[in-house]
């Protein structure tokens, strides 16, 4: 009787720091290299580089390491056939000069041992300091597949004069399956027909966005019977950014409002958006957990990644975080309501082809180990 073959994938990535939208992507991996694995006959066996390497175990079921232990990620890397590196937004000096160093050093490493390297699914940039081109181009090049997840990404690598080439494919979360079991939804209060969701997160430091979010909502609130619930992807940031809105909504409101606080396996997050008619989100990955489950959104656009995951659906973000008009959104958000079903019958072709294409890598990287 023929033996499956067997190969460990170490899996680096921003995982264990509690944030929905990461925990989303690990998950969707995982669940995408099983399949991909199983479909060409082979066992691709993870080992999750994370910050919390017990929690990770627990959650996925899978080997995990630390990922700031420089002996532990030696060891699993050299113990390794693979390394792949993704997705999210890990190439990118936003929020900090020591992200990208991190990311390639991890590659780095890898080509160094001599094992092939895997890009997956990444969304490259902004990328403000130059120095930073000729690293990621070094070491992208080394690679045996990139893959991106929108055309900007692409764009910004070929600028880089990154020569390998580059598949555009979706963000894996748009892969994610729901959970057949686990998640109890909490119920709605009595008399909730429709449920909004909201995502938020804390980003101008005057917290004007937050503010003008909850004057839209209020609108909303008093033009339609809808339930509010709010839904925070990174927590606890995100849980005190909804507190911050609800206590500026007039107190008669509170009973229409609720938390979907300490969600933390993304497979119940994308439970809780499945059952919303309608999603309001600055999270990239609520919105993408919106559009697998074609629950209509509107965007909040903080970042470049919003704008460019809603021009894959043919939309554009109502408002971004220097400028929102809360009439514009209520607006924009009522007319989806009532529009609901036309609008899932316009986005589904869509939709199902970013879900489709969301596969690819895992494909590309179960065919290389084949």
């Amino acid at each position: 009787m023929d033996t499956i073959a067997t190969k460990r994938i170490v899996l680096s990535g921003y995982y264990g720091f509690d944030n929905s939208g990461d925990e989303a992507v690990l998950q969707s991996i995982l669940l995408a290299l099983e399949e991909q694995g199983r479909a060409q006959g082979i066992r691709l066996i993870p080992v999750v580089l994370s910050i919390d390497p017990a929690k990770t175990q627990k959650t996925y079921g899978v080997e995990a390491v630390h990922r700031m232990k420089l002996g532990e990620l030696v060891r699993a890397i050299r113990g390794a056939d693979g390394l792949i590196s993704g997705g999210g937004s890990l190439l990118q000096d936003e929020t900090g000069f020591k992200t990208i160093p991190y990311y390639l050093a991890v590659l780095k490493l890898a080509q160094w041992l001599g094992k092939p390297t895997f890009i997956y699914s990444q969304g490259i940039g902004p990328v403000h300091r130059p120095m930073f081109f000729s690293w990621i181009r070094g070491v992208f090049n080394k690679c045996r597949f990139v893959s991106v997840r929108d055309q900007e990404s692409k764009q910004l690598l070929q600028k880089m004069n990154v020569t390998k080439e580059v598949m555009v494919v979706p963000d894996p979360v748009m892969g994610m399956p729901l959970a057949s079991t686990g998640h109890q939804v909490e119920d709605l209060p009595k008399g909730a027909t429709s449920v909004v969701g909201v995502s938020l997160r804390f980003w101008n430091q005057d917290r004007s966005e937050l503010k003008a979010i909850s004057e839209a909502i209020a609108l909303i609130l008093e033009q339609s019977d809808v339930h509010v619930r709010f839904l925070p992807f990174h927590l606890p940031s995100d849980t005190a950014a909804s507190e911050y809105v609800i206590g500026l909504l007039d107190p008669k409101y509170h009973a229409r409002i609720t938390i979907a606080d300490n969600v933390t396996h993304p497979q119940h997050m994308l439970s809780e958006v499945s059952r919303c008619h309608l999603l309001i989100g600055m999270r990239l990955h609520s919105l993408i957990y919106g559009a697998s489950q074609q629950v209509p959104m509107i965007g909040i656009s903080y970042d470049p990644k919003i704008d460019q995951f809603l021009n894959r659906l043919d939309m554009a973000a109502a408002a971004d975080t220097k400028l929102i008009h809360a009439e514009v959104v209520a607006s924009e958000a009522l007319q989806l309501l009532r529009e609901r079903e036309a609008w899932q019958r316009l986005k589904k072709p869509l939709i199902d082809r970013l879900k489709s294409e969301a596969q690819r890598p895992a494909e590309q990287i179960a065919s290389f180990f084949k």
